[in-house]
């Protein structure tokens, strides 16, 4: 399948959702889920495989055993591609890359990435190139407060609080977003995240489940 955008009947289905997230209305409308939302992702991702590698699309059913929210559909979908994400909802297409440090032995190598000169100081260049580009930078699972045996004065003590780090931007639902114009702005901002996604794979090794790296 080709991929030639995303139709304004996907953000329509994502809309619908997000205000009856109900078996009711995913049944009435798995038509246009299959065709608009599935359909194009799976073409997307198809189109960036060559370059990027293989993508995990992310499954539509929230998982809702220990949640006190029981809406049972997600109402946004994407996928990651070892480190690179992309996603839609009602809002408009989503692109990002990073990596997780949310395991131990992560986390320890991630620390000890961001405390050596050389590998710490290329990160924060990364990072400041990819603000220049007027991507966003986030962070989740910070710790309140530096990380034991680390001194209060080190250049990248806030860089060592956090376990998961990507930079991404995003785009509302407009006109070339359901064109293959959206394919080309995918693949150029994932090559200006190459960087932060080479220095997880480097320092942190490979990604691991379905979170950023």
């Amino acid at each position: 399948m080709m991929f030639t955008g995303f139709p304004d009947e996907t953000f329509e289905f994502f809309e619908g959702l997000a205000a009856d997230n109900s078996r009711s209305y995913w049944q009435a409308n798995k038509h246009v889920y299959d065709a608009c939302v599935a359909g194009p992702l799976r073409a997307l991702f198809g189109e960036l495989e060559e370059e990027f590698g293989e993508a995990k699309l992310f499954r539509p059913y929230r998982d809702v055993r220990f949640a006190k929210d029981k809406s049972p559909y997600k109402t946004h979908l994407g996928g990651l591609v070892d480190g690179y994400y992309f996603g839609v909802d009602a809002g408009g297409i989503t692109c990002a890359g990073g990596f997780s440090a949310q395991e131990p032995d992560r986390l320890a190598r991630y620390r000890a990435a961001v405390t050596a000169p050389a590998s710490g100081l290329a990160l924060e260049e990364i990072l400041a190139a990819l603000t220049a580009e007027g991507l966003r930078i986030e962070h989740f699972d910070a710790v309140k407060t530096r990380p034991r045996g680390v001194p209060a004065d080190h250049p990248r003590v806030d860089l060592m609080r956090y376990k998961m780090m990507y930079c991404g931007t995003g785009w509302p639902p407009e006109d070339w977003v359901t064109t293959a114009e959206a394919a080309d702005r995918v693949r150029a901002t994932w090559r200006l995240l190459t960087p932060l996604v080479t220095w997880g794979r480097t320092h942190l090794g490979d990604p691991e489940g379905k979170r950023f790296g």
